[in-house]
């Protein structure tokens, strides 16, 4: 009996050993939004007006665990092109700084590097920092360290420490915390811009190899079904509208992919199967659009973004078709998957990712009429949000502005999640049709709107 309770206590041990591995692949996320507050609020002080929020939600979007490896760079050039143009130096080290945040990982591996230059020479040599938790021997997608993308572009060695980066060389940074709370410094290799010329040498003390100056004036990088285009806030109609196009596309072809069980971060939202989806508690909760509707990524008409609601297929195509980009919904010339069983509730929306939720309404009148209710529609609406709070009882499905925030009614309660630094979620009119749309903006961007629909009373019309 001894022997086997020896026998039976060593195998207890073992496997107890063997389930420590299983405990430390935790998931690793952050605030994302919070990467890149202080980049957009010193873009509105610097005059860079509406083209500073998509850039802003474009690129804290690329930390979620399943971007590409090269989508960060990208959004970081897009906002050094702007950075360049406004002539903000604090702008610029404010970018460079961004382009090193760590990204979300699943699965508590190290997430690859780029495997390719920046457009921006100021940019050049920089890459992301890695969570302390992550382990610095294997990576996304099961490479190990030496394999292909684990080793930054331009380098021919693994940085020393692991999981270090220019702006922080003694090594990775504490799980979820913000590079830009941590330092000021990007520690540009080369002294370009913003490089404080202390660390020359960026992680590891190695010298990199400095990566061929790119012209900012070059065009973009040719855009694939999968990585929505860069939306830069040009003042060019043409440009901006074919490049919101282009991002609904991609967005499109990113949400083909995703089921109920994808990995997801707080706050984050897309079309799943057909249905609005929302991330809550690291699971998608799903509201499938009404009858007849499939959720789809939209361009936005009058400024650079994208929206995401509930809607026809030849809706969205002829919508994406309009902007002057082709391959229909995705780029690829496929449809969205159809929608699952119909249901009468909204189509629910996160506040920090342009999203807009239409609400039911009735058939158009004559164009005049509709925006004047239009109007009076969202003032109302955003009179009720005043009365709401995180405690008020909810349908599933219904979504509403919250003290602030966007909500969305969970199991009878209200999921609440923040806007981005300097906005508030809002009931605006739509433009083209009747009907509302609920998202995050300015006050003024929304009194503005309403008042141009020639109701009177602000917001709430109080």
């Amino acid at each position: 009996m001894v022997h086997m309770k020896s026998i039976a206590f060593l195998s207890l041990v073992a496997a107890s050993a063997s389930a420590v591995p299983l405990v430390l692949e935790k998931r690793i996320a952050q605030t994302i939004s919070a990467s890149t507050t202080k980049w957009e609020q010193t873009c509105l002080a610097a005059n860079g007006g509406q083209a500073c929020n998509p850039l802003s939600i474009k690129a804290f979007s690329t930390l979620l665990a399943a971007s590409g490896p090269c989508e960060q760079q990208d959004a970081a050039d897009d906002m050094m092109d702007l950075a360049k143009k406004l002539n903000s130096q604090q702008l610029i080290v404010l970018t460079q700084i961004f382009t090193q945040q760590p990204k979300n990982t699943p699965n508590s591996v190290a997430t690859p590097y780029c495997q390719k230059a920046p457009r921006n020479s100021e940019l050049s040599g920089l890459f992301q920092c890695q969570f302390q938790g992550a382990n610095q021997q294997s990576f996304a997608g099961g490479a190990k360290l030496g394999d292909a993308g684990t080793i930054p572009f331009g380098r021919n060695a693994p940085l020393s420490p692991p999981g270090s980066c220019p702006a922080n060389p003694s090594g990775p940074i504490a799980d979820g915390t913000q590079l830009v709370d941590l330092t000021q410094s990007p520690n540009a290799p080369g002294g370009s811009a913003g490089s404080t010329g202390g660390k020359t040498g960026g992680a590891g003390g190695t010298k990199p190899v400095q990566a061929p100056a790119v012209s900012s004036a070059a065009p973009a990088p040719a855009v694939t079904p999968a990585t929505p285009a860069p939306t830069t806030g040009t003042s060019s109609a043409g440009g901006f509208k074919q490049a919101n196009g282009q991002a609904a596309q991609g967005l499109n072809a990113k949400f083909a992919g995703l089921t109920a069980d994808s990995p997801c971060t707080a706050g984050e939202n897309a079309c799943v199967k057909g249905g609005f989806a929302q991330c809550v508690g690291g699971k998608f909760v799903v509201t499938q659009c009404s009858g007849g509707l499939v959720c789809a990524a939209l361009p936005l008409v009058n400024s650079a973004g994208t929206s995401i609601t509930c809607t026809t297929t030849a809706d969205a195509e002829a919508r994406i078709a309009a902007t002057g980009a082709t391959g229909g919904i995705t780029g690829s010339g496929a449809a969205p998957a159809p929608a699952a069983a119909p249901s009468t509730a909204n189509a629910p929306a996160a506040g920090n990712t342009n999203v807009m939720v239409t609400t039911g309404a009735a058939p158009a009148p004559a164009a005049g009429d509709f925006k004047q209710a239009n109007g009076k529609d969202a003032q109302a609406l955003n009179a009720k949000f005043a009365g709401l709070t995180a405690a008020s009882s909810c349908n599933p499905g219904e979504n509403a502005c919250v003290q602030g925030g966007f909500a969305q009614c969970v199991a009878g309660k209200f999921v609440i999640t923040q806007c981005a630094g300097g906005l508030v979620c809002a009931a605006l009119p739509l433009v083209n049709s009747r009907g509302t749309s609920t998202t995050c903006t300015t006050t003024a961007d929304a009194q503005a709107r309403i008042a141009a629909t020639g109701v009177t009373g602000g917001i709430t019309g109080a």
